[in-house]
């Protein structure tokens, strides 16, 4: 029985909770606490009106609306639930706690709460898919195993249904990360470069808010870090608990022989099984294998690499048009993800990017341009940034810019031709034009299979 739990449940009765941000991840939270007893409010920059429907089943259930631009004004309570993606120094949120009003998140008491063994994911690149492969590598092998944070559902309305010899696993952003106090028993970190600087102070907050992944860890925890980042492999001596160390260039606790994934001195998976391209993704592989095994056998592992075909918007195979193949790899947000995913194909690549700016540098994505672009289709607000970029590094690459989306897919149509690939990889985020990558991709693909 899970004492916390119900100690928790119980105090939420007639307590007032106010619920910061009306996004998907946060209505079932909303929902919960509403039928546990809470007397919830929801603020949200939104209108009645822009939220629709929503506004209406919040109200049937007895939660008071807090809405408009001014909706952080006058923070009350006896306990604030942020969305990851406000601050936790924005002034209303500071006056909150100077009032002495608790301040938390939904991830902050579901790692609290939760009875089973946690396994939690970050990094710059790789973390979805990384976390998926680490899920279905426990739920072959007869694992009850739940999914969260940054993907599937939220996990803290779902956690009556979680026993203790369950396993969960966590995709964590350092959004997420930055208000923890608590670290799961496996930490996972797959590699850390400049990300979300329009969030973050500067490079040394994000790395600081990575890093409570495995903080306040014990000693019987377990760590899973990329021995060649340089970042990551500076955490080693800061670390609590064991440290298991991957490489795919020098030697590590698991790392290449050959074709072969090798862990200690066995084989447990060669990379010609598995079916996702690309190094970084043999690089995903090594860290999932050092979560789950020895639990998981060689035998499950290996099916999974040869059957596993990636995770949507990750260079999603979409089709093949008169000898040309496209994907879609909206899911690349940054200049590091963009240059990764170039470096998968050996084909020349009619390459559609742009879209909101993080505040990061574009500068390692010139080389990257020069080597695999064919011709370069920019749309967005980084349109302009990534261009001076293209210029600068690779003056022999056509740039065409587009004002929608529709026009972007039928310029790369006809820029293409048989035995190339045409790639969206935005290396930009999706706020620009989109609510998300996923509706960016969405669209992308529908688009590719109109032509």
């Amino acid at each position: 029985m899970n004492t916390k739990l119900t100690a928790w449940k119980k105090d939420l009765n007639n307590k007032e909770i106010c619920v910061v941000g009306i996004g998907i991840s946060h209505l079932p939270l909303i929902t919960y606490l509403a039928q546990q007893g809470a007397r919830v409010t929801a603020c949200d920059r939104k209108s009645k009106a822009e939220l629709g429907e929503t506004a209406t089943q919040l109200q049937n259930m007895g939660v008071s609306l807090h809405l408009g631009e001014n909706y952080l004004s006058n923070l009350s309570g006896e306990l604030i639930f942020k969305t990851p993606g406000l601050r936790p120094d924005v002034p209303a949120l500071v006056a909150a706690m100077e009032q002495g009003i608790p301040v938390t998140t939904e991830m902050d008491v579901f790692m609290e709460l939760c009875p089973a063994h946690i396994t939690a994911v970050t990094g710059s690149d790789g973390k979805t898919t990384t976390t998926t492969l680490i899920y279905q590598l426990l739920s072959a092998a007869g694992f009850t195993t739940h999914v969260g944070g940054n993907i599937g559902k939220p996990l803290l309305p779902a956690i009556d249904t979680i026993q203790s010899e369950d396993r969960v696993v966590l995709e964590l952003s350092s959004f997420q990360l930055q208000t923890m106090t608590k670290s799961p028993q496996t930490a996972v970190v797959t590699n850390i470069s400049p990300n979300h600087l329009d969030y973050h102070t500067d490079y040394q907050e994000y790395i600081e808010a990575k890093k409570n992944i495995f903080m306040h860890q014990n000693p019987i925890d377990l760590a899973i870090l990329n021995l060649d980042n340089e970042v990551t492999r500076s955490f080693i001596p800061e670390l609590k608990g064991d440290c298991i160390t991957f490489s795919r260039q020098q030697q590590a606790d698991i790392c290449l022989q050959g074709t072969e994934i090798v862990y200690g001195n066995k084989s447990i998976l060669d990379t010609r099984q598995i079916r996702i391209p690309g190094n970084h993704n043999i690089e995903n592989y090594m860290a999932a294998i050092g979560a789950v095994y020895p639990m998981v056998e060689e035998k499950q592992i290996q099916h999974c690499g040869s059957t596993f075909g990636g995770v949507a918007h990750r260079i999603e195979f979409v089709r093949e048009l008169n000898g040309v193949r496209y994907y879609n790899s909206s899911i690349d947000s940054s200049p590091n993800r963009t240059k990764n995913t170039l470096s998968v194909f050996s084909q020349p690549v009619v390459l559609i990017a742009g879209g909101k700016d993080k505040g990061i540098p574009y500068d390692e994505l010139g080389p990257a341009i020069r080597d695999h672009v064919k011709t370069l289709i920019l749309i967005g607000a980084t349109a302009d940034v990534i261009s001076k970029v293209a210029a600068q590094f690779a003056p022999n690459v056509p740039i065409i810019y587009a004002d929608t989306y529709e026009q972007a897919v039928q310029t790369a149509k006809e820029q293409a031709t048989q035995s190339d690939v045409v790639l969206l990889s935005n290396a930009s985020t999706s706020f620009d034009m989109f609510r998300n990558f996923e509706e960016r991709g969405n669209l992308f693909k529908e688009l590719v299979n109109r032509l």
